[in-house]
């Protein structure tokens, strides 16, 4: 079952009810995990630019749509390479500044992941 997502302020979001103080993966399952954003800053010294590496982990067999909130300050982008590869998955990306993808999560349909970032 996919969880609400109640709202979000500068350095947390929260979902169900319950205040988290970092970044979230929303997977398939309803499961939320905390976004294992080293995987990009390993790459790119920021966790603002998704990596190829970071975009295989979040991807899930069956997944039909990416939501990603890139932040109160809209500074997240995907990577060339996590951009493509998640179009060889035939995954859709919906990128905008948390406060609105929360908006999107809220509303989906389907087969949805999300990402969001709770800061800048």
């Amino acid at each position: 079952m996919k969880p609400k997502i109640d709202g979000t302020k500068f350095g947390s979001i929260t979902i169900d009810g319950s205040e988290i103080e970092h970044d979230v993966l929303i997977r398939l399952s309803g499961k939320i995990k905390k976004r294992k954003k080293k995987l990009s800053k390993a790459v790119f010294g920021t966790s603002h630019k998704i990596s190829l590496d970071e975009a295989e982990h979040i991807f899930e067999k069956g997944t039909e749509r990416l939501i990603i909130g890139s932040g109160h300050n809209d500074n997240v982008r995907l990577s060339k390479e996590a951009s493509e590869y998640f179009k060889k998955e035939n995954v859709r990306i919906e990128l905008s500044p948390t406060p609105k993808a929360i908006h999107h999560w809220n509303k989906a349909k389907g087969s949805a992941i999300g990402l969001f970032h709770v800061s800048c």
